[in-house]
């Protein structure tokens, strides 16, 4: 009897979106431009497997083609996830592998980004300069100044913008005093939404990875590891880590994070109570240990690296922290769990290196049960029309996924850039 696995799955999802104009799309064709559920994260499942030898790329090409078809939004309205930028990080993946291809239009999505960052740093930094509190769009992950980061450290962390986008992370971490208190300078005066939340009477800091400071966190580390620094860049990495360490909470199997603080934690110093969350990537712990592994290593401090890295093993394998879990996607599902774990691993220290290996087997088996069909496992992922076939959420996510924890290899074309896990 075969037993088929989870790169198995990865396979079957891979053919099944081989052709872009019979592929089951769903709701997803809505967000053509959307890297989360879109057309462009769709390709780089097709990119990353031509790139590691594992698919044709006319797979890739044709993803990309039909995506372009139309003009991309730019400017205002657009953002790391949705429209040009979104499509110039897939075009990039492809680019990296295929010397001189894509060049002109990238020179061209390139170009616009610059402008985009540019204004949008404009903004930012007359905000700061009124005594205003910045909305999370500003400096998030997804939709703001961080997310923009990101690519621009992939595609060259010399550039002059990079620099500009990093000087504004480390002046964000710069605490500000509002409504008579003193608050980290990224915290909002709205809900985790972005919208005024009657939950979050006086706002909250955000501490996810897509969503508050875990992002700029893991950007700053990154960029320090790139040998791209700027002034008060150590600084920064220190003021988010030791904002962590305040917050942090010991469950008896392992350290973790809160999502964020509202204001009346921020008052009195404590947490209130809390059933345990998923640790995710974009919200939860797991995210968070990598980036705070990304900054030890940054900083050379093996004591944090090796506190990080045992605070991710035990969320991997806290049967609390897992029971919150409940679907096998990018986000915040087991084949992201997994997929930061291959990562983490590859960095980590040798005292934790083989419980974070150990950890990975367990959660694939989750993604795809021993004895599932894998073209029938791929089809209900393609159609469930929840979560769809694109990247954060959907198939071709998990696909990606479980690439490099079932391989123990690390990403070829550098798709995961635009999570800041690596």
């Amino acid at each position: 009897m075969t037993t088929h696995t989870a790169l198995d799955l990865a396979a079957a999802v891979a053919d099944q979106l081989a052709d872009p104009h019979t592929a089951h799309l769903g709701p997803a064709i809505s967000h053509r431009q959307h890297l989360a559920y879109g057309l462009p994260g769709i390709a780089l499942l097709h990119i990353e497997r031509a790139a590691a030898g594992l698919g044709p790329w006319q797979r890739a090409h044709d993803w990309l083609a039909t995506a372009s078809r139309e003009p991309f939004t730019s400017g205002p309205d657009s953002h790391a996830f949705y429209g040009a930028p979104a499509f110039a990080h897939a075009l990039a993946c492809a680019a990296g592998h295929l010397p001189g291809a894509y060049q002109r239009a990238l020179d061209t999505l390139d170009h616009q980004m610059v402008t985009d960052v540019n204004l949008r740093l404009d903004a930012a930094h007359r905000r700061i300069d009124a005594e205003l509190l910045p909305a999370i769009a500003e400096f998030d992950a997804i939709r703001g100044l961080t997310g923009y980061g990101a690519y621009l450290l992939r595609r060259n962390p010399d550039t002059t913008v990079l620099r500009a986008v990093l000087d504004y992370c480390a002046r964000l971490t710069q605490p500000v005093t509002y409504d008579g208190e003193l608050m980290p300078g990224w915290w909002t005066a709205t809900g985790p939404s972005g919208r005024p939340d009657g939950r979050f009477p006086g706002g909250h800091a955000n501490n996810g990875t897509a969503h508050g400071i875990g992002g700029v966190l893991a950007l700053l580390a990154l960029a320090a590891r790139h040998g791209t620094l700027v002034s008060g860049h150590a600084e920064a990495l220190r003021r988010i880590l030791g904002w962590l360490d305040r917050w942090r909470a010991d469950t008896g199997r392992g350290t973790t994070w809160p999502y964020w603080i509202i204001r009346s934690e921020l008052s009195t110093g404590r947490l209130a109570p809390s059933a345990p969350r998923r640790p995710s990537w974009c919200y939860g712990t797991t995210g968070l240990a990598r980036a705070q592994q990304l900054a030890a290593l940054a900083l050379g401090d093996t004591g944090r690296q090796v506190d990080a890295e045992n605070a991710l093993v035990a969320a991997l394998t806290d049967p609390d922290q897992l029971k919150a879990t409940t679907d096998n996607g990018l986000c915040h599902g087991f084949a992201g769990l997994a997929h930061i774990a291959a990562r983490a691993a590859d960095d980590a220290h040798p005292s934790t290196v083989g419980r974070l290996r150990a950890a990975i087997p367990p959660l694939l088996a989750v993604v795809h049960p021993p004895g599932t069909d894998p073209a029938r496992a791929a089809a209900m992922l393609i159609r469930d029309e929840a979560r769809g076939p694109g990247l954060l959420d959907g198939a071709a996510g998990i696909a990606l996924a479980v690439l490099a924890p079932s391989t123990a290899t690390p990403p070829q074309s550098a798709w995961d850039a635009c999570l800041l896990i690596a």
